[in-house]
C-alpha cells in the first residue's frame, strides 16, 4: 500500500518538478522572441516598403505629351502659305470666271470678278455673263441702256466707274421698267436680301445689302437711274450716262460710293446672265 502511495507521490513530483523546465522554454522563447520579431519586423517592413512602391509605380500617372513641335507649328504656317499659294493659283479659277464673260468689261478684273462670283444670287451661278449694254459700245444713253436690259430676263449686274478709278454698281433687275412719277421699285425676283450695291473705293471690294429701314431699292424713270433712298440716292445716274452723284442712304447703309459725292462717268455697263444652252440658243 505504501509502496504504491510512494510511486504516486514520485511520479506527482515528477510531474510538478518537469512543469518548471517546462515552463523555461516558453520563457526562453519569449526570451528569444524580441529577435525573431525584429526579424519579421524588418522582413515586414521591407516587403511593405516594397509593396509600396510596386504600388507607387503601378499607379503613377501616365507620362505627359510630348512637347509640340516646332515642325509640327510650321507645317500649320506652312499650311496657310501653301492656302495663300493656292489663292494665287486661283487666279487661274479667277481667270476661269472671267471666260463666263462673253465680252471684254472696262472694269471687271480678276479679283473684282471673284468678289462679284461670290455675291451673285444663287439663280444666277455657273451662268454666263451676258454683256446688255456698254457706253463703249451701244453710246451714252439711259434710254438705249433701259432697252437693252429687256433682252434677257431675271437679274443684271450695273458695273460703272468714275474717272479717279472708283468702280461701283448694283444688283437689280430686268428688265428695267420706267414709271411715269417719281416711284420706287421692289425687286420681287431678287428679293431684298438678294439685292446690293459694291463699291472698291476703300481698296478692296465692299457689299451693301439693304438694311431693312425703308423700301426704296430703286427708282427708274427716263429722266435717271437711282438706288437707295432716305438721305439721299446711294447712286444716281443721269439721262446721259455722263455725270452721276453718290452719298450715303438709310436704304443700304452705304457711304459715298465713289471718289467724290458728283462726278463724271467713265463708262457704264450692264450685265445679264443666261445659262450656256440658252446663251448658245439665242
Amino acid at each position: 500500500m505504501h509502496a504504491l502511495k510512494d510511486k504516486v507521490s514520485q511520479k506527482l513530483s515528477n510531474l510538478f518538478a518537469d512543469s518548471p523546465s517546462q515552463s523555461a522554454s516558453p520563457r526562453h522563447s519569449l526570451t528569444d522572441s524580441p529577435k525573431a520579431s525584429g526579424k519579421s519586423f524588418t522582413s515586414y517592413f521591407s516587403f511593405g516598403a516594397r509593396n509600396e512602391n510596386e504600388d507607387t509605380e503601378s499607379e503613377s500617372p501616365p507620362p505627359p505629351p510630348p512637347p509640340i513641335r516646332t515642325d509640327s507649328y510650321e507645317s500649320v504656317e506652312n499650311c496657310k502659305k501653301n492656302q495663300a499659294s493656292s489663292t494665287t493659283v486661283g487666279n487661274d479659277d479667277y481667270e476661269g470666271e472671267m471666260k463666263e464673260l462673253t465680252e471684254s468689261s472696262a472694269f471687271i478684273s480678276p479679283d473684282l470678278c471673284e468678289f462679284l462670283h461670290a455675291c451673285l444670287p444663287n439663280i444666277v451661278r455657273g451662268c454666263k455673263w451676258v454683256l446688255l449694254y456698254s457706253t463703249l459700245k451701244h453710246g451714252i444713253s439711259l434710254r438705249t441702256l433701259l432697252r437693252k436690259s429687256a433682252e434677257l430676263p431675271g437679274p443684271c449686274l450695273l458695273v460703272a466707274g468714275d474717272k479717279q478709278g472708283a468702280v461701283f454698281g448694283a444688283m437689280l433687275e430686268c428688265p428695267l421698267t420706267t414709271t411715269p412719277k417719281r416711284k420706287y421699285q421692289a425687286c420681287l425676283l431678287l428679293g431684298t436680301s438678294q439685292t446690293f450695291l459694291f463699291t472698291t473705293i476703300y481698296g478692296q471690294p465692299r457689299i451693301f445689302r439693304p438694311t431693312g429701314a425703308n423700301r426704296y431699292y430703286y427708282m427708274c424713270m427716263n429722266e435717271f437711274l437711282a438706288f437707295g433712298g432716305g438721305g439721299s440716292f446711294a447712286l444716281c445716274l443721269d439721262e446721259d450716262l455722263l455725270k452721276a452723284t453718290s452719298g450715303p442712304s438709310e436704304t443700304f447703309g452705304n457711304e459715298c460710293l465713289a471718289s467724290s459725292a458728283e462726278f463724271e462717268l467713265k463708262n457704264v455697263e450692264l450685265w445679264g446672265f443666261a445659262h450656256a444652252s440658252q446663251y448658245l440658243s439665242s
